[in-house]
């Protein structure tokens, strides 16, 4: 099978300033113990993932 591509148009649905938020996929200890964590906390699951891995990339930072 081929396919004409002689009438599409280049960067049609191109976006440069397109975010894209990338899932990430936890082991099942893991999130089980987050969600435990962030009901207990009152905040939700993104925030206390997003507050661990902050903390944890500014102590990468000032090593180095």
């Amino acid at each position: 099978m081929r396919y004409d591509f002689s009438k599409g148009e280049r960067g049609k649905f191109y976006h440069p300033d397109v975010q894209l938020n990338l899932p990430v996929y936890l082991e099942p200890d893991i999130a089980e113990f987050i969600q435990k964590y962030s009901k207990e906390k009152k905040v939700d699951t993104q925030t206390i993932v997003n507050q661990w891995l902050r903390k944890d990339i500014e102590v990468k930072r000032s090593i180095l």
